[in-house]
């Protein structure tokens, strides 16, 4: 087989596709008899040593491209790793098995549908269908299926289908309560429907893999014998289900290579377990493990910088990124009053990167939480520098946003009907189809507004029943809020509309990771509103910011979740946010939950190739209230030699802030008289470590930090 390759070497001699490796990448491409575990740390040429083992596996004439699979999480990776292998072994790669997870099995699924029970043209279903699917279900089953419970039956379903589990194979101790005995129910019908309707979800994909397996062994013996090298990249995303399909895959001829990083597991909340790399060793008996050391992107004292990091966690196995280039800038590390100010910083210090012929896209802001990026928008926008929100809408395009919004606009504005059609059953208010559509045919004949249609109608008493009741209870607490607002601040009145209204009951009640970040942005949106007199004042402002989003040039600054930037590299990355409760975030308390929140930042800080910032706000409007929160203990990981601590703010974390210690609190006691520089005097009625609850008598309950406040005498 190695005639295919136009790569001719001499005897003794290395062969071409072998020369530009390092020792360490030499060694994981040519060792292919047996388990091997490639710990590929950030920037290490992974993607490299995988195509370039690939081809090797070619040149030494070990198998046929049909007798070896490579697996990938994404369609862009996996188109990537194709054109390279392409590139050094022609029309070869044409037979290899190579793609993701998903693609990979339903290649496998549709030559075998029929022992299933589906044809080999069944559908693949989104999220919206299975959402309507599990709705349907609950309605003839006459359950509540309001769309909040849908989506908490799905998720129970999908983290049994991660886990491996069919319906039969879901034990008492999965189930923890009612609700997921109630799940459990729902499963299995939801199961016997997609089989009616020919079709199945992601999560299938996999499983019925699984389940085909374990049923017709002739099926999975054909596949082992086929299957001499497997090739799995970002090995510690997996979950359990995909650990066992590769597992039984490779069980004939043992030649499993996974590349991975156990310091960039950072999706557990969506099924990845780091334990599948962390045992490798222990699951393939004989596994070699080859360390992926040497960086190629970074600088010395960004990679000194994560590596102290996260080498704080105990579930990791253990390696230390270097480089032979340049040592660089050390890591910036500022601290700033507020949000505002330190949007405000960063983006001076954006203006002086262009003063330097930096190019934008050449720039990354990383944030833990997508509430953050809002300072950054309206900041950017009021200073022209060019943005593009990734992984996300922009702030004021967001579903919860535009909701909040719509209430305002009414509020403000009696005949704003697209706002009024937006929210009138949002959340639901028992105001059917037909009452709507009885509005929606009067507004067009009359040609006026919905809500004006819909109070003539009432007056009129052409809308009865149920329907009618609450459209009149809506119109009463319309009334309400206007009486409200003339009476109030700005900031009352939106935090009093999205409680009365039931909106924010609507998001809590789902207590799922996407309604907490939904929840988060509308109290973002509530300290957005602090800045304005009017309403009126702030929805021009908020029209103005939408409008100015339009026009900017292909160079931009890219802002993103650190989630989002997995993979990717930027020459400079700021890093914001870095407080306790923001990052790690206030969620994330068990031991395990804290390493994933520590191998996040580890990924932030690694995707900076020439020059990493890092801020913290000492005050931080967060969960309704202002709130003064020790900069993240990530920081303190963080080496002296390594970092320069910029003026008015690193320094006093270090040297003038008090130690916490548990009798720090001592300094102070409950009814004390204390004053704050921002928020004036004030009545301590709690103490918490470091951290004081106090009542201020202009700006009511904050939680404070004990260094920013002073005794009165």
């Amino acid at each position: 087989m190695s005639s295919e390759f136009s790569l001719c070497t001499k005897k003794n001699e290395t062969p071409q596709h072998l020369r530009s490796l390092n020792s360490p990448q030499r060694e994981a491409v040519e060792y292919l008899d047996g388990p091997l575990l490639i710990l590929a740390g950030a920037g290490t040429g992974k993607t490299r040593v995988l195509v370039h083992r690939i081809n090797h596996i070619f040149f030494e004439g070990k198998a046929w491209p049909s007798e070896v699979l490579a697996v990938t999480f994404t369609n862009k990776a996996a188109s990537e790793m194709r054109t390279r292998v392409t590139d050094h072994s022609g029309q070869m790669a044409s037979g290899l098995w190579l793609g993701t997870f998903h693609s990979i099995s339903a290649k496998i699924l549709r030559r075998h549908a029929k022992l299933l029970g589906y044809s080999e043209r069944f559908n693949i279903i989104d999220t919206d269908d299975q959402l309507r699917l599990i709705r349907q279900i609950l309605k003839d089953t006459n359950q509540a299926h309001s769309k909040e419970l849908c989506k908490q039956f799905l998720g129970f379903i999908e983290s049994w289908k991660d886990r491996g589990l069919v319906p039969e194979k879901v034990t008492l101790s999965h189930l923890i309560s009612e609700v997921h005995e109630q799940a459990l129910d729902i499963y299995k019908i939801y199961q016997q429907r997609l089989l009616a309707l020919d079709a199945m979800d992601f999560g299938d994909l996999i499983l019925n893999n699984l389940v085909l397996f374990q049923r017709y062994t002739d099926v999975l013996k054909d596949y082992q014998e086929r299957f001499k090298y497997i090739l799995v990249d970002e090995y510690q995303d997996t979950n359990v289900a995909q650990y066992l399909w590769v597992s039984i895959l490779a069980q004939k001829h043992r030649n499993l290579c996974c590349v991975g990083d156990d310091d960039q597991s950072i999706y557990g909340w969506r099924g990845a377990e780091v334990a599948n790399i962390l045992r490798f060793e222990k699951d393939f008996q004989g596994a070699k493990v080859i360390r992926l050391e040497q960086n190629y992107r970074s600088t010395h004292h960004i990679l000194s910088a994560a590596s102290a990091l996260i080498a704080k966690n105990q579930q990791r196995l253990g390696k230390t990124l270097w480089t032979d280039e340049r040592e660089g800038e050390k890591v910036h590390v500022k601290s700033t009053w507020d949000a505002r100010e330190e949007a405000r910083w960063i983006a001076e210090e954006i203006e002086n990167l262009q003063r330097q012929k930096i190019d934008l896209s050449s720039i990354a802001i990383l944030v833990r939480a997508g509430f953050q990026t809002r300072e950054f928008e309206e900041c950017f926008l009021q200073m022209g520098i060019a943005h593009r929100i990734i992984g996300g809408f922009r702030f004021y395009e967001r579903q919860e946003i535009r909701d909040v919004l719509a209430y305002l606009r009414l509020i403000a504005h009696d005949k704003d009907g697209l706002a009024f059609e937006r929210i009138i059953n949002v959340p639901k208010r028992g105001i059917g189809t037909a009452t709507l559509q009885k509005i929606h045919l009067f507004s067009r004949e009359k040609n006026c507004s919905f809500s004006d249609a819909a109070r003539v109608l009432l007056e009129e008493g052409q809308l009865k029943g149920k329907g009618a009741e609450k459209l009149k209870e809506f119109f009463t607490q319309l009334d309400k809020w206007r009486d409200f607002s003339s009476n109030n601040t700005l900031p009352d009145l939106v935090s009093h509309v999205v409680k009365s209204s039931g909106y924010m009951d609507y998001w809590n009640k789902q207590n799922t990771l996407e309604s907490r970040g939904r929840t988060e942005n509308v109290q973002e949106l509530v300290r957005a509103v602090k800045d304005y007199e009017t309403l009126e004042e702030f929805l021009e402002h908020v029209s103005l910011v939408m409008e100015n989003t339009q026009g900017f040039d292909k160079s931009n600054v890219t802002i993103m979740t650190i989630h989002s930037a997995k993979g990717l590299e930027f020459d400079y990355v700021f890093l914001a946010g870095w407080e306790e409760g923001v990052f790690p975030s206030e969620r994330s308390r068990q031991a395990n939950d804290l390493e994933e929140e520590r191998r996040l930042a580890y990924v932030g800080l690694t995707r900076a190739r020439k020059k990493a910032f890092i801020s913290f706000a000492l005050n931080r409007y967060f969960f309704g209230q202002w709130s003064s929160n020790p900069p993240s203990r990530f920081i303190r990981d963080l080496p002296q030699e390594n970092i320069i601590e910029l003026p008015s703010s690193f320094q006093r974390l270090k040297g003038d802030m008090p130690t916490i210690t548990p009798t720090s609190h001592k300094k102070f006691s409950v009814g004390e008289r204390v004053f704050h520089i921002k928020f004036g005097y004030g009545y301590v009625t709690y103490i918490s470590g470091e951290q004081v609850d106090v009542t201020f008598e202009h700006t009511g309950p904050k939680k404070i930090l004990e260094g920013f406040l002073k005794k009165t005498n």
